[in-house]
């Protein structure tokens, strides 16, 4: 399940850093998102987000009661070495499992807002064509000039128009590539935090053999 989890955390943080550099790769990928948003594919793509975090807050309550387990049964709130493990095992799935989900929405973010880029960029692109034919036909009769210039006034307003918004979706795209750096960062963060975990259950193994050697000898002096 954690090898799972890490596998689709790094094809998330694949697909984020194609996002953040403009190659062909990030093309095609934006081509196959676009295709992927058709039909039924967002209603499976839910489903699945659904179920994700039906099974991390499964995990976090797993959490809960292992403790809770450990305050009844000891009063001190003191865990054994097994439920040690357990609750560590549980903690990480919830976090990754969680990191992925963001990963994933910050993923749907980031595509939208580099269409809504896109098709900006065609718009002005087609307004400043419209500007050009309209300003080689001002040598026309004066009504038509008249009307060429009110709606090059209107053209021309909702070229600013447009040249605002699309100042505001690239400020939006650069905190998207912030926010991707810094997963970055946090994802190996998580790395160094699964590898304590796994140091840590090693030890609580060796302790646990340790333990049950020691309570087989006190048995088997017991019985002689």
């Amino acid at each position: 399940m954690i090898q799972i989890l890490f596998t689709l955390i790094f094809a998330e943080m694949a697909l984020i850093v194609i996002f953040v550099f403009k190659t062909p790769l990030r093309k095609l990928v934006i081509m196959g998102l676009d295709r992927v948003k058709r039909g039924q594919a967002p209603l499976v793509v839910k489903a699945v987000g659904s179920t994700i975090f039906v099974v991390m807050m499964s995990s976090v309550y797993s959490v809960i009661r292992i403790h809770n387990r450990g305050n009844r049964d000891d009063g001190d709130g003191e865990l054994t070495p097994t439920d040690q493990i357990l609750a560590a095992r549980h903690l990480l799935e919830a976090s990754l499992m969680g990191f992925s989900l963001f990963l994933a929405l910050m993923i749907d973010r980031l595509h939208h807002y580099i269409r809504e880029l896109r098709i900006r960029r065609k718009n002005m692109d087609a307004i400043k064509k419209q500007n050009r034919i309209i300003e080689n036909g001002k040598n026309g009769s004066q009504d038509e000039v008249k009307a060429l210039e009110g709606e090059l006034t209107t053209l021309k307003e909702k070229l600013s128009r447009l040249e605002s918004e699309l100042d505001e979706k690239t400020k939006d795209a650069s905190n998207a590539e912030a926010n991707a750096i810094a997963l970055k960062k946090q994802s190996e963060g998580f790395l160094l935090e699964y590898d304590r975990l796994l140091e840590d259950n090693q030890n609580l193994r060796a302790q646990l053999q340790s333990l049950d050697r020691r309570l087989s000898h006190s048995g088997g002096k017991k019985v002689t």
